[in-house]
């Protein structure tokens, strides 16, 4: 019998239609061939939470759900525990409070995670393999797909491998299988390295703490070498588009205008 796994992910205001209205939901699960203890949705950032949560009842009355959980009711009890703050996370709190609620809520001694817009690129069921990995290898806190297929990058960034995965530094808010307890802890303010591998738009998220820790402790990441999951990102709304077409004019005449300052 394996250890009893909760499949997760989050939606926010750009992507919650893509899951709820649309059978990705259902994929996401199915293609990782595995039979889930609990499925869970993090909702979070969107404008209309009741609306969002009609939608997501009707996923749990059809089973693509067990239950959901609305980011902003938890999220100072979550802070509280792991000693973090919206002040210390910063422009990554957007980014963070969703894993770290999921985290926090999770009833399963291991939590899957994959962000909305990443999803397995076919069916594998690579769990088990995994789970047999964190129990022979100690240092292993956290395993993944391989993303978009970069076979070459993930051995690249690996320091050891077996025949099934690469093993090096490295974590992903994209897609994790963690052991819950490793993760349910206060292990999140640990310095960064530097350079950082994360980008600045993200400020002290999540991702970048959780690889702050292993890196302090030598805990490894497991990077499954069979199988890849997918980041599709969600096209920007047709106001995002006219706003960043507004900024590339902007800067281009700001460009224009320095030239003809200074020929």
């Amino acid at each position: 019998m394996p250890p009893a796994v909760t499949f997760e992910t989050k939606c926010w205001e750009r992507d919650w239609k893509r899951l709820l209205q649309t059978d990705r939901l259902r994929q996401m699960v199915d293609l990782n061939d595995f039979p889930f203890a609990e499925k869970i949705l993090i909702i979070n950032n969107v404008k209309n939470f009741k609306e969002v949560a009609h939608f997501a009842d009707e996923a749990v009355r059809d089973g693509r759900l067990t239950r959901y959980y609305w980011a902003e009711d938890h999220a100072a009890e979550v802070l509280d525990f792991f000693e973090l703050s919206r002040e210390s996370l910063g422009k990554g709190y957007v980014y963070s409070i969703a894993e770290l609620v999921g985290i926090f809520l999770c009833r399963t001694e291991f939590l899957l995670h994959f962000a909305g817009d990443c999803i397995p690129a076919g069916r594998h069921g690579w769990i088990p393999q995994a789970l047999a990995t964190f129990k022979e290898d100690h240092r292993i806190k956290v395993a993944n797909l391989l993303w978009g297929g970069n076979w070459a990058e993930a051995e690249s960034e690996s320091s050891e491998q077996t025949r099934d995965f690469f093993k090096g530094y490295g974590f992903s808010d994209q897609c994790y299988l963690i052991r819950v307890p490793d993760f349910r802890a206060k292990i999140y303010n640990h310095p960064p390295p530097v350079p950082s591998p994360y980008p600045d738009y993200g400020g002290e998220l999540f991702e970048k703490r959780a690889d702050a820790w292993m890196r302090a402790h030598g805990h490894l990441r497991a990077t499954y070498k069979h199988a890849s999951y997918l980041h599709q990102n969600v096209p920007p709304t047709l106001g995002k588009r006219i706003q960043l077409f507004g900024k590339r004019i902007k800067r281009g005449a700001i460009w224009r205008i320095n030239r003809l300052r200074n020929p």
